[in-house]
């Protein structure tokens, strides 16, 4: 994988800042989007109930069904093109966007001060952002990743959001694509506007009192963001008793949000598998089962 350097100074770290917002403003001034066909679906939750293992699965089950999907790895951490399946060792094929700004700026013509080409104008669909950007993983899943902080002192992923937000938005869906986004843990960034026009988010919480609190919190950003279908899946369940003990902490105002409540088993074959998710989907699993119900929900919601 392509790495910073985390000792770059204070002032070139702002200066490269400057130019990712100014990157990602000149493609939202210039984006021509058409109707979209396609959907677009988040997926968050406090850190460590299983986004990104929920993430990958729904992506291969949405491409087992002939959708062109798009994995995108809004976390810091990028670890979703592995759970997708890629190895490892060909990490060196990941190029967050954060890292490649001049590619970015190459391809959209959003070079700041510079012309404009054709590129804004073509409203593409994701395999073309995705051979502009990303990277084809396993299964034909494709993968795009937003990349993580230059310098752990600057401290704010805010630039970073705003180009991805912006690179995001300028795809335009057509039949059969769907988006399915990954984000980093908790209720901040999911509180950017990077979660505006997408249809669908699904919250990820385990029975833990802590998870279910931020899943409950999210349930209220995502309607104050204007996202109309919002699914609550419990994850890691081990009896009836967990999903009473969920419904009794998200009371009556949060639980009305929810388009649906999908509770998965926990299922020890994660951790056997792990970060590759592929395994799972030929276990013929109660938690695969259910995940795929989930899936067939998102279809059905996003028409």
């Amino acid at each position: 994988m392509q790495s910073v350097g985390v000792q770059q100074s204070m002032p070139d770290a702002r200066a490269r800042q400057k130019k990712i917002l100014d990157t990602a403003h000149k493609i939202q001034q210039n984006t021509r989007k058409g109707t979209e066909k396609g959907f677009r679906i988040i997926i968050t939750g406090k850190g460590g109930v299983g986004k990104t293992t929920i993430t990958a699965l729904l992506a291969h089950l949405f491409a087992e069904k002939g959708f062109t999907t798009l994995a995108v790895d809004e976390d810091p951490q990028m670890n979703l093109p592995f759970a997708v399946g890629m190895p490892y060792e060909e990490s060196d094929r990941i190029v967050p966007l954060t890292q490649n700004l001049d590619y970015v700026e190459e391809k959209t013509g959003a070079r700041p001060g510079g012309g404009w080409g054709l590129m804004l104008t073509l409203n593409p669909d994701v395999s073309d952002v995705v051979e502009r950007f990303g990277v084809r993983g396993p299964g034909g899943v494709n993968i795009l990743v937003m990349g993580t902080v230059v310098q752990a002192a600057t401290g704010c992923l805010c630039p970073e959001n705003t180009l991805l937000e912006s690179v995001i938005r300028y795809i335009n869906l057509r039949e059969g694509e769907v988006i399915l986004m990954d984000t980093p843990a908790g209720v901040e960034h999911f509180g950017r506007s990077i979660a505006k026009g997408f249809h669908q988010a699904v919250l990820v919480t385990d029975p833990s009192f802590n998870a279910v609190q931020v899943a409950g919190h999210l349930a209220h950003l995502a309607r104050e963001l204007g996202i109309p279908h919002i699914h609550l899946v419990i994850n890691r369940v081990r009896s009836e008793d967990e999903v009473k003990k969920v419904r009794q902490i998200l009371d009556g105002r949060s639980m009305g949000l929810f388009a649906g409540i999908h509770v998965l088993p926990y299922d020890e074959g994660l951790v056997r598998c792990e970060p590759d998710v592929r395994p799972l989907l030929r276990s013929g699993s109660l938690f695969i089962e259910r995940l795929r119900t989930l899936q067939k929900t998102l279809v059905r919601f996003g028409k």
